[in-house]
């Protein structure tokens, strides 16, 4: 493969087929209920991003239980990551997250994976999460939603942070060992292809350990929809998001694995979503494209470790 794919990892890093199950918690977020702003990002619809997750009425045990029935012998796995999907799932408080993240260590749950904002990652959080993968000797991944490093997108989108908190988040995550996944979205209106090669330059330097890319998709009754439907709002073309994808991929540290490279709605939610493509066609152009370029995911990352003065060395 011309970058590094998740799936592959997994199986290297567990040694079999290793799949994630979506759980839900009774968890919202602090754009919405007036701690950092009120409404969400202008993007999010009011259900969040977990279209496919079970309700949070039910335990997390029960829904790891219901997830796997159906996962297990469609794809056929054998080792599971318990995915805290929908919205802030630290947002809550450390106690509470403690008890959550011990329920889902079961016998067949390799790793706890957590979606959640930069701002909403203290200290106290942190402890607890490394606690709970010393004791339970699971994996913690921590997703943190970034969508792009252009400050004034974020506030454009009404994102409630700014690029500093999640560079604070990533560096205190590093000190409790535990390993994190930015959430990047390549086509948010106003960002450009500078963008996209300065958010891979970003998490490089960094050091994140995963890269999870969304293509934006238009979630009806959202305030982007509205600036969707009277025309104020442009949308990028496929082909000029699939540049993007591989332009940032081409500056992406080596290292760095890629969990996708975009995500997928269902089309009664949205109004506009992958170009009316499926999401499968558009990775493998994605990878055809880099074929006939002949590149790869840090063909072009020659940027660390101090470039001006390496004639001196």
């Amino acid at each position: 493969m011309r970058y590094r794919v998740y799936s592959d990892y997994l199986r290297q890093r567990y040694g079999t087929k290793v799949y994630k199950l979506p759980i839900s918690l009774p968890v919202t977020c602090p754009n919405r209920d007036g701690t950092c702003g009120v409404g969400g990002c202008t993007f999010c619809g009011k259900i969040g991003a977990g279209y496919e997750n079970l309700p949070d009425s039910m335990t997390v045990g029960e829904q790891i239980t219901a997830n796997r029935d159906h996962i297990a012998p469609k794809y056929k796995a054998n080792k599971f990551i318990a995915y805290f999907q929908n919205y802030s799932n630290t947002y809550l408080p450390p106690a509470a997250l403690e008890t959550y993240l011990k329920q889902a260590c079961q016998d067949d749950i390799v790793g706890l994976a957590l979606a959640t904002r930069p701002d909403c990652v203290s200290d106290e959080h942190l402890t607890v999460m490394a606690n709970v993968r010393d004791e339970y000797k699971v994996d913690i991944f921590l997703e943190l939603g970034l969508q792009t490093v252009n400050y004034h997108t974020l506030l454009e989108i009404n994102r409630g942070h700014t690029l500093a908190e999640f560079i604070d988040a990533v560096l205190r995550a590093r000190k409790y060992r535990l390993e994190t996944c930015a959430h990047i979205i390549l086509n948010l209106p106003g960002d450009t292809a500078v963008d996209a090669v300065e958010s891979a330059k970003i998490l490089s330097a960094l050091q994140v350990e995963q890269v999870k890319l969304h293509a934006l998709y238009i979630v009806k009754g959202t305030p982007m929809a509205e600036s969707y439907q009277n025309g104020s709002l442009k949308l990028i073309s496929k082909d000029e998001y699939i540049e993007r994808v591989i332009t940032f991929l081409e500056h992406l540290h080596p290292d760095i694995v890629m969990q996708r490279l975009l995500g997928r709605a269902p089309e009664a939610n949205t109004l506009f979503s992958n170009w009316q493509t499926g999401w499968w066609k558009i990775r493998d152009e994605i990878e055809q494209g880099m074929i006939q370029r002949d590149t790869c995911q840090g063909r072009c990352c020659d940027y660390l470790n101090g470039r001006a003065v390496r004639k001196f060395l």
